[in-house]
């Protein structure tokens, strides 16, 4: 045959083909751009796309710029073409006859070879398809990267490509020519291995054509292929095929209608294809009389337990007409609830029951016939699972995008075997679909279509009319018009113990309620795992649930644990990961590194390294792999695994992806530092330069700068995990860096337990990776959490070796910052001559530095060291000049802390009413921050003052509040301080039992810790 050579070619390399010139179509880039407008000729492809195709990563700022001047040399060259690129608005379209692209040539050839046959020409059909598959030369565009946004387009080329080679095929069969039949059906079976049809008609053929021996080599060679790549035996059709071609029977007439007998369709002895009963509505298989009655329903599920709500609700949906889809994540019994509501209401279609298996999740060839489908227990059944067959990489791991769905057209030829109708079967889904829905037009029956791929699958098998559709499905499908929609979750605990207690025995999980509640929670609820775990107590008498409990503690080897016969937890979660694009399993992977704390919506950006990938997570949502869980306080969606999922995520991470871990801690860094910026300076904090920072999407960052505060509160337990998991991976500069960024606001709102956390993990790390600069930052910060809960010597030696640590670094910075830990030790601790000797050492360091934040601290310090030491000359000029610095600074929270200090020297000074205010100030200032530490000192000032003035009833009330908060935050020397205050008010009010009462707890108090100093 010749074949035309078209001007573009786009099925099979990219190709331009000029009179007499070879065009320079440039490099990758203006190639890519050719080659997507002409996937999409004669239609406008927008800017944004072009520029996803060409610059997938990183786009440059001129996008536009570049795209036209692409634009502008592919005109240049194709100058000659009978073709023209035209801009139409931000995108571009390439216009060209449809005989000067092959691919637009193709499907001109499939839709005339259509018509032909329409018209009763079968021999220019099969002329016509076959001139359209000439001009196929590989895979489409195989030389180019290739591109996301082009899948669906070459994804339907390659089925329309599959549909035209089988329409030939049945032509070519049906005409008597099964010589060529056979050329065309040897290079299919080599496409697609596992497509039992296609061996079935490569072995008739052969038949046929006088090669009987060929035929029964292949059915050998197919048979092996099943059993050892599958282990499965060949289906009935290629059985009956291969006793056909034993039998040496002959071929058959060709019928004067595809699929409608001149005679009504008739139940057998030997029963219809497909996998019906032979049965009629007598029940006699001799009686050929009656029409077929499939009673495809696997067996209804024995100890089926919960889901009242959804069961009703499912089988209101089924009444005549009626169409519902249950979706939900993998083992969640979608179809167990199917096909017990199927069950319920099948006596109201007596004319029959069909069970189609959709292959959403298995593998093409391969998916389970009805009969294999239904397993016992609220889970997916396991029959339905389809044998990894080149998914699995040399590592056992699972590759995504290894399957696909069943097409429509081959499940109509199910259903229509099953209802009988003749062979051949009609070539095209269209026809398929119109005799599927005449045949079932006046015998209504219940239909389940299980496990679907999605809504373009289903749509040609609703047959409309009186008959009831459930399709189930992992995906969401929402596209099916007036459906009845039910997305399940994992059952409630109590249903969970209900199933588990269903599967094992009453008896048994009495004995042990708290470790049958713990099996549930670690079977993350869900049905299949809690099936499994049933499954192995119940094999192992000698078991206490204990025992399994504690196999299934260790989340490293959970899902190994969740396995039992057949039924495997890691192996349904297998088939959803198989079918992710490259983006969305990457994605997953990391989210199971990422911990159990609902994340925002940001995090899978910062996984891809790129912004606005809503598109990924919404495969994942849509996947039932990513449960939104509402939205926190700034409006952002949030997310979350499953809880099984989550460990199969983490299970399935390798090295790869730990950049994708490293790259979420430094967005949480990064947007831990926007915050802080808009906090009170804190001269505690130190920032690490070595740390990764990656930039949120801007409106994420708007959030956080709107209301810091209420955004760490949002994040707070999901900042202190990611310091833990960075700390747990290795990478400890990303550890303490984040834990370093947490600090101004764990000391604003007083979260010592959380800041002590992130330091201790945090240091392991840093000490576990010589990160000298990470040891002593932690040492700090933890010194600082050590003093406020009076733990005086433990504090000082953490001060001292971070000073040490910062100084053999040249960190002056640091040394400063931790020689002012020293000097607040000594503060405390009462040698005032140590801590004006630190503070002053401080001062000197921070001028040094130039930092005025640093020095207003220190100011500060040596004026309260001052009032200490009843200096109040010395104590007003440090203190005056560190209000200064901090109103230049513009730091009122620093400001509150010297009025702090400028109240007591008032009041030292007999000037209460000045005191006042200046505590007034100061706990005004405090309060608008929220900080509740601070505000303390200062209620605790202002009432004594208040008290001091006579006014009892408030100057009580503010200490009783200062003491409630020192007592909550463990710190020791505040309420010691407040006990003393109110001990004295109540004596000098004659209430003397009161005031012994707060007394002798501050006594009891300073003899601990003067045996503690002792021991310092």
């Amino acid at each position: 045959m010749t074949v035309e050579k078209p001007t573009f070619s786009v099925l099979g390399p990219l190709e331009v083909r000029l009179p007499g010139t070879a065009p320079r179509l440039g490099g990758p880039k203006p190639r890519m751009l050719l080659a997507t407008l002409l996937l999409h000729a004669n239609h406008t492809v927008g800017g944004d796309e072009l520029a996803e195709v060409l610059w997938p990563d990183h786009r440059p700022r001129s996008t536009a710029a570049n795209l036209r001047t692409y634009a502008s040399a592919l005109r240049a060259e194709l100058g000659q073409a009978p073709a023209r690129i035209r801009a139409l608005g931000s995108g571009y379209a390439i216009e060209l006859p449809p005989h000067e692209l092959d691919l637009l040539l193709f499907e001109e050839r499939v839709a005339a070879a259509r018509e032909c046959r329409a018209r009763g020409r079968p021999d220019e059909a099969a002329d016509l398809l076959a001139r359209a598959l000439a001009l196929w030369q590989g895979v489409p565009l195989s030389d180019l990267p290739g591109s996301p946004l082009w899948d669906r387009r070459l994804e339907r080329l390659a089925q329309a490509r599959l549909r035209a080679a089988e329409e030939l095929v049945a032509l070519l069969m049906a005409a008597g020519e099964y010589g060529e039949a056979v050329g065309e059906l040897r290079a299919l079976v080599a496409d697609h291995p596992f497509r039992e049809d296609l061996w079935r008609r490569l072995m008739l053929a052969l038949h046929w054509s006088g090669r009987q021996g060929e035929a029964l080599h292949a059915f050998g060679t197919i048979r092996e292929h099943l059993v050892t790549e599958l282990g499965v035996e060949p289906g009935p059709e290629l059985r009956r095929a291969h006793e056909a071609v034993l039998a040496g029977e002959p071929p058959p007439r060709p019928p004067a209608l595809h699929g409608l007998p001149t005679e009504p369709a008739l139940a057998t002895a030997s029963g219809p294809p497909g996998g019906a009963s032979p049965h009629g509505a007598s029940g006699s298989p001799a009686d050929p009389a009656l029409p077929v009655v499939p009673r495809q329903l696997p067996p209804d599920l024995v100890d089926f337990t919960g889901r009242t709500a959804e069961a009703a609700e499912l089988t209101r949906a089924l009444a005549p007409g009626g169409v519902a889809v249950v979706t939900g994540p993998p083992g969640v019994g979608k179809t167990a609830l199917a096909v017990r509501c199927a069950h319920a209401v099948r006596e109201a279609y007596p004319h029959g029951q069909l069970f189609l298996s959709l292959g959403g999740t298995a593998q093409p060839g391969n998916t389970a016939q009805p009969g294999n489908t239904a397993q016992p227990g609220n889970t997916a059944h396991a029959g339905n699972t389809a044998q990894p067959s080149g998914a699995v990489s040399p590592s056992g791991a699972v590759s995504p995008g290894a399957w696909s769905p069943v097409e429509p057209g081959e499940l109509l030829a199910e259903a229509l075997r099953a209802l009988g109708a003749a062979e051949p079967l009609p070539p095209t889904v269209h026809e398929r679909a119109a005799l599927y829905r005449t045949l079932l037009a006046e015998r209504p029956m219940l239909v389940v279509l299980d496990d679907a791929a999605g809504a373009a699958q289903v749509r040609p098998l609703l047959p409309g009319g009186g008959s009831a559709v459930v399709v189930t499905g992992r995906r969401r499908i929402t596209e099916l018009p007036g459906a009845a929609r039910i997305d399940l979750d994992v059952l409630p605990q109590a249903e969970a113990l209900e199933l588990l207690t269903a599967i094992v025995g009453a008896e048994r999980l009495e004995r042990e309620p708290e470790e049958a509640a713990a099996i549930v929670r670690a079977c993350g609820r869900l049905p299949l795992a809690i099936r499994v775990a049933g499954a192995r107590l119940a094999a192992r008498p000698g078991w206490s649930p204990a025992v399994l409990r504690r196999r299934l503690d260790d989340e490293t080897l959970r899902l190994a644990e969740l396995r039992a016969g057949d039924l495997e937890v890691r192996e349904s979660f297998d088939r959803s990961y198989r079918l992710l694009p490259d983006d969305a399993a990457r994605t997953f992977r990391a989210l199971g590194l990422l911990g159990t704390r609902p994340l925002p919506g940001w995090v899978v950006d910062a996984v891809l390294d790129r912004h606005r990938s809503d598109d990924v997570t919404d495969v994942l949502v849509d996947a039932n792999l990513l449960r939104p869980v509402g939205t926190d306080l700034l409006g952002q969606p949030r997310y979350r695994l499953p809880d099984l999922l989550r460990v199969d995520a983490r299970d399935k991470a390798g090295e790869v992806d730990m950049p994708a871990l490293a790259r979420v801690v430094a967005g949480w860094t990064a947007a831990a530092e926007h915050a802080t910026a808009r906090l009170p300076t804190t001269v505690f904090r130190l920032a690490s330069p070595a740390a990764r920072r990656w930039r949120l999407p801007d409106d994420a960052l708007r959030r956080v700068a709107a209301d810091p505060v209420s955004w760490f509160g949002a994040e707070h337990e999901t900042l202190v995990e990611a310091v833990r998991l960075a700390a747990e991976a290795g990478l400890a500069g990303a550890a303490w860096g984040l834990a370093a960024a947490l600090v101004p606001y764990f000391d604003l709102r007083c979260h010592f337990g959380a800041w002590a956390e992130t330091h201790r993990v945090a240091l392991e790390a840093a000490r576990a990776a010589g990160d000298r600069a990470g040891e002593a930052a932690m040492l700090r910060g933890l010194g600082q959490v050590a003093l406020y809960h009076d733990r005086y010597a433990q504090a000082a030696g953490m001060f001292r070796r971070s000073r040490v640590l910062f100084r053999t670094l040249g960190d002056v910075r640091g040394e400063a910052v931790s020689v002012c830990g020293l000097g607040a030790v000594g503060q405390f601790r009462g040698d005032r001559a140590a801590a004006s000797r630190h503070f002053r050492r401080a001062l000197g360091m921070f001028v040094s530095l130039d930092d005025r934040s640093g020095e207003a601290y220190a100011r500060q310090a040596l004026g309260r060291t001052c009032l200490s030491a009843g200096d109040l000359s010395g104590a007003a000029d440090w203190l005056g000049g560190a209000l200064r610095m901090a109103r230049e600074l513009g730091d009122a929270h620093r400001e509150g802390c010297v009025s702090l200090q400028i109240g007591r020297l008032h009041d030292l000074a007999g000037e209460t009413g000045r005191a006042m205010r200046a505590q007034g100030r100061a706990l005004t200032i405090f309060e608008g921050f929220g900080d509740r530490h601070c505000a303390a000192y200062a209620m605790q000032g202002l009432g004594g003052l208040q008290a001091a003035r006579g006014d009892w009833q408030h100057g009580s009330a503010r200490l009783e509040r200062s003491l409630a908060i020192f007592r909550q935050l463990g710190d020791r020397s505040g309420e010691a301080a407040t006990r003393r205050l109110l001990g004295e008010l109540h004596r000098s009010s004659g209430r003397r039992a009161l005031a012994r009462g707060y007394l002798h707890a501050v006594t009891a108090r300073q003899a601990a810790e003067d045996t503690v100093i002792s021991h310092d």
